[in-house]
């Protein structure tokens, strides 16, 4: 036989794009359209049907970017439409090109009853099936005018990214709105013979199953008249139907469909859009789970369930009755599908805590899996968080989006810094917007890496970010691909579902261990600084405030304001959203995230205050309140007394130019140029800065990415460096042992303060750059006379190691990673801390002396300030401070006790008396993360802690208070029954930790 294959198959394109799918709505009459604009921010729903709206027409421009308006159609079905189904087709002016990051709309009746989002790919409202003819049509459609900011010429600079510069030129061109007939036999038609041109196109050339399908697709393609296609679809189908039946081979791969929509809490969109994007989403999706009794959508994120039933309760009636049919299913138990790198320990714990608290409340389900599929990287401290709060497996897709390294597992365990473990899944499909094509599915069964060990993965399917979840096409294609020969075969299941399939199906996978490290985005680490400023503070203030408002009403019985700290907590939480807190939305975004950290620092500030006064007393004596949980200035951990006055620091001048400065522990050398070229540690007997080097230097970097502005850094921007070396001044700060410097490049300007602190092993670095630079990269450098094959960086309840080589890719590729409160260093007996009070992003690199000692030097780098112009055109422009310091001498202990101090400043006030701990613990290795009344009310104390020097310890912890008995809890305060409860013995308790373990203790009060 002659081979006719490219011949049939171009046929079949020309033919289903030109004939048959213009056929699915063979007739259609336009309906009349009316719109009223509104003036500013979105109206509540009652005021946008009852608005009085302007004759509109199609080819009319509407919506300025950001706005709101209310089209009103009206129609009357024809009379000999009679009998037939009649859909509303209702194109705002959508590019299908793009799934969503456009124009949105939700449909209404005119009671006010949501019907179902208007999208780019899903644009269709059934009015009658069937219809009588003669029907009234009258709907109601809020739409949203949100501008593309990421279009077909990507990462390009834009005004729109905010309300207050992106102007009033209308957006969109009114395209149709029609009623139309809609030929259910021509729509089937096309999906069948989608779904069998995208299997034959993946199949190989030579394979039989091709040719039969390239044969029963002709023979379906001659079988249609082109003139007539809805009266000879059924004909054509029938020809299909022996093609379709074939089943899937007892090989196949299994692919479990999750319906999903992956909408960004926060990007290139404002919170408030966010909130209309779910609204619109849940509604489409409630109606599409009434119309297909196979499919099961899921939806995460508990923040965006509590905006659906606070803002669209009309929504959030149909979204209940679909969760309690068990087909809309809460997922993923968090509040946000936060960044896991950079939040705290406790806020990534109260991730967990309010999110699965809110699924508990109002549904009573539980999640055993994280549902995070857009996160840039996972914590090695996650999975024992993850277990702690009663989940155990976890699903992500964004490691395939890595550069360098293909990850070698799609199914494994995932073990963090405790040892605990969680049955991990990245779907091989290697998209959270799967759409069904055949493509997608045969890349899936390709790609899965675990092939003949194991053969069940995930596909979340449906468009994400204002696609507006999966559309009827999708669930249609799946059902073909239920048991269909050449493919993997797919079903429709919650992810609880698939996960029980995929453990039972491959109980033993491999072990991965340490951090899932993203090679990618790696710039979020520092992209909008005063974002993660923002965060760092807001957790250690919430830590300050509970700590102090629970030590008040234990003490005092003052009033425990669990109300106002479940909404800040909330907030925070909020603001943790993997494009929020990484820096990569837009400039409306991280506009309103400054001002609402403000916020929250001046209530957390006032309940602080009004905590500490109600402990202090009025009185004249000097009390310092010190919030670390270390002990400081000779002032317990979480107590108040009197502080201890150490000898006093000194500054003289340096012969060569410059200050030395000296506390008896370390000697400072600062030279004329304002950078440190000694640090000298006394008892240790040795330097600090690598020989002939010099730190606290500041490099400026040109930083342009190929791609993903805010998002990336690429490697290659360590080719070219500056040093900024040049000083406009150095000269002695007061009385103290400071050194202030000032520096001008650009048009940029820093100042810098530099301080030993009397009596510690602490040289202070106080920044303040104001910044005006355009993609450039601002670090600060730290060579150490240190040779150290690896280093560690504080993460979530302890640290992570990682290598300052580079022998492989896998370590060649972290060249910018991330830390929390502090980066430590050593050889055997000494060490060196850098630690931060606002910093994430970091690099470690070591290079070997060619000078007569052939010593290494290893040079911590921190990462200060960048200039992306993309999604935020001013991306941190204006005035930053940051404050550092180098600990020499420092072993882990010091690093993790400097790094809470830094971030924890005592807080001073005079007062009559001194302020015991609610609760003491006698082992530095021992970090209480917490100290907090329990969220039931009942007034019991929690206090959580961990090991933090990643060793086994044996600790007694110690009530301020006369406590009747003791819990092991999980992080939302529940007892573990399979965990005995530790003795209270005499009012103490004895605890045992392993490596960096974590417990949560509840405390009944006598």
């Amino acid at each position: 036989m002659h081979d006719d294959r490219t011949l049939v198959e171009a046929r079949l394109r020309r033919v289903l794009d030109e004939r048959i799918r213009p056929a699915v709505y063979p007739e259609s009459v336009p309906l009349e359209v009316a719109v009223w604009h509104a003036p500013d921010e979105p109206v509540p729903v009652a005021e946008g049907l009852a608005a009085e709206p302007e004759p509109i027409g199609a080819g009319a421009r509407w919506g300025a970017p950001w706005g709101t308006s209310w089209f009103r159609v009206t129609g009357t079905v024809p009379r000999e439409w009679a009998g037939r189904t009649v859909e509303a087709i209702l194109d705002l002016g959508f590019d299908e090109n793009m799934p969503g990051f456009q124009c949105e709309g939700l449909v209404y009746r005119p009671d006010g009853t949501p019907v179902k989002g208007l999208n780019p790919r899903n644009q269709w409202v059934r009015v009658a099936a069937p219809a009588a003819g003669g029907e009234e049509v009258l709907l109601h459609i809020e739409a949203a005018s949100n501008p593309v900011v990421l279009g077909h010429h990507p990462f390009r600079p834009t005004p729109l990214g905010d309300k207050e510069t992106a102007g009033t030129e209308p957006q969109y061109t009114l395209t149709r709105m029609d009623l139309a007939v809609f030929d259910r036999a021509v729509w089937e038609l096309v999906l069948d013979l989608e779904v069998l041109g995208e299997l034959m196109a993946e199949l190989p050339v030579d394979a039989p199953r091709r040719w039969e399908i390239l044969r029963a697709v002709e023979a379906a393609l001659d079988a249609v008249d082109l003139q007539d296609v809805g009266g000879t679809a059924q004909r054509a189908r029938s020809l299909l139907r022996p093609a379709l039946s074939a089943p899937a081979a007892p090989s196949a791969h299994r692919i479990s469909a999750v319906g999903h929509a992956h909408i960004d809490t926060a990007w290139l969109w404002p919170l408030r859009e966010t909130v209309r994007k779910v609204a619109r989403t849940a509604a489409g999706m409630a109606a599409l789970l009434e119309d297909e009794p196979d499919f099961v959508f899921a939806m995460s994120q508990a923040q965006q369930w509590a905006w659906v039933k606070e803002h669209r309760p009309e929504v959030w009636a149909r979204v209940k009755k679909a969760v309690a049919d068990g087909r809309f299913v809460p997922a993923g138990g968090m509040w946000v599908e936060s960044d896991t790198n950079m939040p705290g320990s406790e806020a990534m714990a109260r991730q967990f805590v309010h999110g699965k608290r809110f699924f508990l409340d109002e549904f009573g389900t539980e999640n055993d899996e994280v549902w995070l599929p857009d996160t840039f990287g996972f914590a090695a401290g996650l999975p024992q968080i993850i277990r702690a709060a009663g989940s155990r497996r976890l699903l992500t897709q964004k490691i395939s989006w890595s550069r360098t390294n293909e990850f070698p597992h799609h199914t494994f365990r995932w073990e963090g810094i405790d040892g605990t473990r969680i049955f991990t899944h990245f779907p091989p499909v290697d998209t959270y917007n799967c759409s069904m094509r055949g493509g997608e599915i045969a890349h899936a069964a390709r790609n899965f890496k675990d092939k003949g060990v194991a053969r069940h993965s995930l596909a979340p399917t449906g468009w994400g970010d204002g696609g507006g979840g999966t559309t009827r096409e999708m669930v249609a294609k799946a059902a073909r691909l239920r048991d269909l020969e050449g493919s993997a075969t797919v079903v429709w299941e919650t992810p609880a579902a698939f996960f029980a399939k995929a453990e039972a199906d491959y109980p033993e996978p491999p072990v991965w261990v340490g951090e899932l490290y993203l090679e990618l985005h790696r710039a979020t680490l520092t992209s909008q600084a005063q974002t993660k400023q923002g965060n760092r503070r807001s957790e250690h203030l919430l830590r300050e405030a509970e700590l102090w408002a629970a030590t008040a009403a234990v003490r005092t019985g003052s009033p425990y304001p669990y109300a106002e700290l479940d909404r800040i907590w909330k907030t925070v939480l909020l603001h943790q959203f993997h494009d929020i807190l990484p820096g990569s939305s837009i400039a409306w975004v991280h506009r309103e995230a400054r001002r609402t950290y403000a916020q929250v620092a001046e209530e957390l500030n006032g309940v602080i205050g009004a905590a500490q006064r109600a402990l202090a007393g009025e009185g004249e004596r000097e009390l310092v309140f010190n919030s670390a949980p270390h002990p400081r200035s000779g002032v317990p951990a979480g107590g108040a007394g009197a502080p201890v006055k150490p000898r006093p620091a000194t500054r003289a001048p340096r012969a060569e130019g410059g200050f030395l400065l000296d506390n008896g522990l370390l000697r400072v050398e600062v030279d004329a140029a304002g950078l440190v070229v000694s640090v000298y540690d006394v008892e240790a007997d040795r330097e600090t800065v690598a020989p002939g080097r010099a730190a606290n230097l500041l490099q400026l970097h040109p930083d342009l990415p190929v791609m993903w502005d805010a998002w990336d850094v690429d490697a290659f921007y360590r080719n070219t460096v500056t040093d900024l070396t040049g000083a406009d001044e150095v000269t002695g700060d007061g009385d103290g042992a400071s050194v202030r410097v000032v520096r001008s490049f650009g048009a940029s300007r820093v100042t810098q303060v530099l301080t030993l602190a009397p009596g510690e092993r602490r040289l202070v670095l106080d920044t303040e750059v104001d910044w005006h630079e355009t993609e450039k990269f601002l670090k600060l450098a730290f060579p150490l006379d240190v040779h150290a094959e690896r280093y560690a960086s504080e993460t979530q309840f302890g640290h992570v190691h990682r290598p300052t080589h580079t022998n492989t890719s896998w370590e060649q590729a972290r060249f910018e990673a991330c830390n929390h409160r502090f980066v430590h260093l050593e050889e055997p007996g000494w060490g060196v801390a850098v630690v931060n009070d606002s910093t994430y992003g970091h690099d470690v690199t070591r290079t070997v002396r060619t000078d007569g000692d052939l010593g290494t030097t290893t040079t911590v780098r921190v990462s200060l300030l960048r200039a992306p112009r993309f999604p935020d055109p001013e991306t941190d422009q204006g005035l930053h401070r940051f404050r550092h310091a180098l600990v020499p001498g420092a072993g882990i202990a010091d690093a993790v006790r400097e790094g809470w101090w830094t971030n924890l400043p005592e807080r001073r006030l005079t007062g009559a008396r001194e302020v015991a701990p609610l609760v003491t613990v006698d082992d530095d290795a021992v970090v209480v993360t917490a100290v907090k009344l329990a969220d039931d009310g009942s007034g019991d104390v929690v206090v959580r802690f961990h090991e933090a020097h990643g060793g086994r310890c044996r600790a007694t912890l110690t009530p301020g208070f006369r406590a009747a008995a003791v819990q092991v809890t999980d992080l939302l305060e529940r007892p573990l029954p399979q965990t005995p409860a530790p003795r209270l013995d005499d009012g103490r308790i004895a605890v045992r930790l392993r490596p960096f373990q974590l417990v949560t203790l509840r405390l009944k009060r006598a």
